[in-house]
């Protein structure tokens, strides 16, 4: 049962509305806005804070941002665990524990999530280790005011060449931060980087690429739709720089691969990737709009064997979930159209506003309308070194699903 706050803590509290605490009880970590009654007057951006229920009882201790709807992220729910530089000294130990069970091996050519924000336990940060070097996302205000200490942290434990900042699109209006790319130390990352992945050479632009410069969560459904292409022709829609291409041209020795990206760059390191593992003349590039691409290959008749569809991210709040499904919809219609009897479609979500449910009852429609019998062989996540957080449902986001078109 939680106890009182001790009267001797001097932190600045925020206090909840009744019955709103029960989600942060239960170690949510966002507290928006609307779920707070009022705020001692003494508390700025950044500082640490108590979070009380509406009975003064402790609930958590968190950051506070005004600047933003989520106005305290969580990160400890023990009434006497300052968020000092032992605190997130702790969360970095337990984050690199995990990756070294997962990497026991970890070398200078691997690449894997090292952080991942709400999952860790660290709101608003996500760090990506590319060999010997660390890209760096900070998110929150929270961790950002706090940068210095988790990048001396950082050094002291993994002695990285270099750490780099990315920032990410919006964290201005959604944090009030001001942040741009940049080294934060050491030498910056070679450009490219180099990187194998499921046996795959990819030469990566970190340092300007979108994200870190990678996908890393989809590494293990890139290896696994490998198995299902061998000797197929397999369509790639916003291929990026060919993480599924090359792994069914490389690892499933598909006959041919056409990759579909909007982005110049992007279709050129692919067609490099490609080059650079001995399959340039099995990959095929098309630079287009995803849905202009599919209606095109539509029109000229062309069919596949195989349909990967991996999206960017369509929905980036609730209310973009309609819209959301409106483009899945219509992608995974075209996507149908294109394949042959008995086909396999790769259909991916990143949109963690659209459940699994909304997305399957997607497919069903698109399936009824094209007139085809969908079978879904696998439902697929992300990788192990991008965990969900029981507490944190949000960090489930990424939707892989494997199915047969008859």
């Amino acid at each position: 049962m939680p106890t009182a706050v001790a009267a001797t803590d001097t932190l600045p509290r925020v206090i909840l509305k009744p019955r709103k605490a029960l989600p942060f009880f239960s170690r949510h970590p966002w507290v928006f806005a609307g779920a707070i009654d009022k705020v001692s007057d003494d508390v700025a951006a950044g500082d640490e804070v108590i979070v009380e229920d509406d009975i003064g009882r402790f609930v958590a201790r968190g950051i506070f941002n005004p600047n933003s709807n989520i106005a305290v992220r969580l990160y400890s729910w023990n009434e006497t665990e300052p968020l000092d530089r032992a605190f997130w000294s702790s969360r970095l130990d337990d984050a690199i524990s995990l990756r070294n069970v997962l990497f026991p091996d970890f070398r200078p050519d691997q690449a894997c999530r090292l952080v991942f924000s709400e999952a860790d336990g660290l709101s608003g940060l996500t760090i990506d280790r590319y060999g010997d070097w660390l890209l760096v996302q900070l998110t929150s205000l929270a961790l950002a005011s706090r940068k210095e200490i988790l990048i001396e942290l950082l050094q002291e434990k993994l002695r990285p060449k270099g750490i780099w900042l990315r920032t990410e699109k919006g964290i201005r209006a959604a944090e009030g931060l001001e942040l741009a790319d940049g080294l934060l130390c050491g030498e910056p990352p070679p450009r490219p980087l180099l990187i194998t992945e499921n046996g795959v050479k990819f030469a990566l632009d970190v340092a300007e690429g979108q994200k870190t410069g990678f996908f890393l969560d989809q590494r293990d459904n890139r290896r696994r739709v490998a198995d299902f292409v061998r000797g197929q022709r397999v369509l790639d829609v916003c291929c990026y720089t060919g993480g599924f291409s090359l792994n069914c041209l490389v690892n499933g020795q598909a006959a041919e691969v056409l990759a579909v990206d909007m982005s110049e760059s992007a279709l050129t390191l692919a067609r490099s990737n490609a080059e650079l593992n001995g399959v340039g003349d099995r990959l095929k590039t098309m630079k287009r709009d995803c849905f202009k691409a599919l209606e095109e290959l539509a029109a000229a008749g062309e069919k596949f064997d195989t349909v990967i569809l991996d999206p960017p991210k369509l929905a980036r709040n609730r209310q973009g979930i309609d819209a959301a499904l409106r483009g899945y919809y219509s992608l995974n219609r075209s996507a149908m159209s294109l394949l042959k009897p008995g086909g396999l479609l790769v259909t991916c979500s990143c949109s963690g506003h659209v459940s699994s449910d909304l997305f399957e009852d997607m497919l069903a429609q698109a399936a009824l309308h094209e007139n085809r019998r969908l079978q879904i062989l696998e439902a697929r996540g992300a990788a192990a070194d991008h965990p969900t957080s029981v507490s944190c449902l949000e960090t489930e986001y990424l939707k892989c699903y494997l199915c047969r078109a008859v």
